[in-house]
């Protein structure tokens, strides 16, 4: 049976196993050998991260073909308008490419959502809001480029989701194990 881990990566974590001049890796906060990341996110960004020793389920949770979505919530700098949503819903041309269509709305800063080490900076002219997007594909740094794009920048972002599999009940570095189902 295939191991599914399911990781709450820390802020300025590297998603990989190998340090580059001392920073921090995942290897710093998963003990199991021979599971490796599903997908990854920027040391910047923070939240959920699958890990399998299956290979193939590994490409059906990281391959754009299987369209297995994402869930997003980006701390930006404003408050987006629905025109700016609705930009983001249908796709968003990045000069390099144009993001897929997805979901895009609007939330209430989420509940037991801890405290970013360091904090994102304060500005007291300048709001900020909360954006779920729903992603089928994952390009770097793709909602950071598509929030600045419209016109709002990404301070804070946390991947939620991936499929049906949540941070739910993991703190920022915390791990689980679950049934090998995917997402």
């Amino acid at each position: 049976m295939s191991r599914v881990i399911l990781l709450n990566k820390p802020y300025d974590v590297l998603c990989q196993f190998t340090s580059e001049g001392g920073r921090a890796t995942l290897k710093d906060f998963m003990p199991l050998p021979g599971v490796y990341a599903a997908g990854r996110l920027d040391a910047d960004s923070e939240g959920l991260v699958v890990l399998t020793d299956d290979g193939a389920l590994q490409a059906r949770i990281s391959h754009p073909r299987h369209k297995l979505a994402k869930t997003y919530w980006a701390q930006v700098e404003g408050i987006p308008d629905e025109a700016a949503l609705k930009k983001l819903r249908a796709g968003v041309d990045l000069g390099d490419f144009v993001t897929k269509p997805c979901q895009a709305r609007v939330i209430d800063e989420p509940a037991g959502l801890w405290p970013r080490d360091p904090p994102i900076r304060y500005r007291a002219a300048i709001p900020t809001s909360w954006v779920e997007l729903v992603l089928t594909e994952g390009k770097n740094r793709q909602v950071r480029r598509m929030t600045a794009k419209v016109g709002f920048p990404t301070l804070r972002l946390i991947r939620w989701a991936v499929g049906n599999w949540t941070l739910d009940g993991l703190a920022p570095g915390e791990w689980r194990e679950v049934a090998s189902r995917h997402g």
